[in-house]
């Protein structure tokens, strides 16, 4: 298996639930595809299509020039990368090694300098969509390192993310991961706060999260007010001010309902009280001057009579 001119050989460790849907839309590449997993009956579907299996990743490397690696965790990645059969044992100068477990941004930037002594890059590259997104080829990957490596990784992870993104050097990748899930875990648990508003008013959870899914496809949920390059305030005279202002209208009202219909089933509501007393000092639109200092970052909100 050589490399076609200008064309990568591939190489992917890690055949777990995200990493064998993301490796099999890479079986068709031009210059072939290198897979190894710890598991044997996970090689078995690939190389029955057609690819190589790998007994180490050491391995991997002898033939493959762009390695991506979704393995549990750091200590995981550290062996697979510097480890004695690890990557760096046989990799050329030029290969990419890019990492789509979600680590520590600090272990990514550890590991890409001691790639860097062997002429070999590494990057940060998590992805966000899922198991059904990878099986799907509908990921976003977030990508943190050298331009030059990331114009390398476009094209092959083309084959399985439908948004492939530059997020910055090595370790913003992950950086970029943590914030978007950050959103994602918070968004869970303010879901499980309208769940116990709605199942204190008597109503179907189940039906609740149809009309929630349906609605944030047409919105595009929290995601929608993330247009803007800063968190600082906003001017009066720039053109987002009445936009925001417009939101935060609409959501202090109906938070405010919300905390009034909690009050009236005796149920607590902390993360509803903490988007009232934050939303309008988050969207940067907030006039009042005691909120305009940075100690006010809503880690607290009011009594729950204080809105009834």
């Amino acid at each position: 298996m050589t490399e076609n001119a200008g064309t990568p050989t591939l190489g992917y460790i890690g055949l777990g639930n995200m990493g064998a849907p993301m490796a099999t839309r890479l079986l068709d590449w031009p210059a072939g595809l290198v897979v190894c997993d710890a598991r044997a009956e996970a090689l078995e579907p690939f190389t029955a299509a057609g690819a190589r299996a790998a007994r180490t990743p050491a391995d991997v490397a002898t033939t493959a020039s762009v390695i991506s690696v979704t393995v549990l965790d750091d200590a995981q990645v550290r062996d697979v990368v510097t480890g004695p059969d690890g990557i760096l044992a046989t990799a050329r100068p030029g290969t990419v090694i890019a990492v789509h477990s979600t680590i520590s941004d600090t272990t990514a930037v550890e590991l890409a300098r001691i790639c860097k002594v062997h002429g070999v890059s590494l990057i940060d590259a998590p992805v966000s969509g899922g198991a059904p997104g990878a099986t799907q080829g509908k990921l976003a990957v977030m990508i943190g390192g050298p331009i030059e490596a990331f114009d390398r990784v476009r094209e092959p992870f083309g084959c399985w993310a439908e948004l492939v993104v530059h997020a910055g050097d090595v370790g913003a990748g992950t950086r970029m991961k943590l914030a978007r899930n950050l959103l994602h875990f918070v968004s869970f648990t303010a879901a499980t706060e309208a769940s116990r508003l709605a199942e204190a008013a008597g109503l179907d959870i189940r039906t609740l999260g149809k009309v929630v899914r349906h609605t944030d496809a047409i919105t595009g949920g929290a995601g929608a007010i993330m247009l803007r390059a800063t968190t600082a305030p906003v001017d009066e005279s720039d053109p987002w001010y009445s936009i925001l202002g417009h939101v935060r209208n609409l959501g202090e009202k109906d938070l405010s309902l919300a905390l009034d219909l909690g009050d009236r089933l005796g149920l607590e509501l902390p993360l509803a009280h903490l988007a009232l007393t934050g939303l309008a000092v988050g969207l940067g639109v907030d006039t009042r001057p005691e909120n305009t200092g940075p100690e006010n970052t809503a880690l607290s909100g009011p009594s729950t009579k204080e809105h009834s």
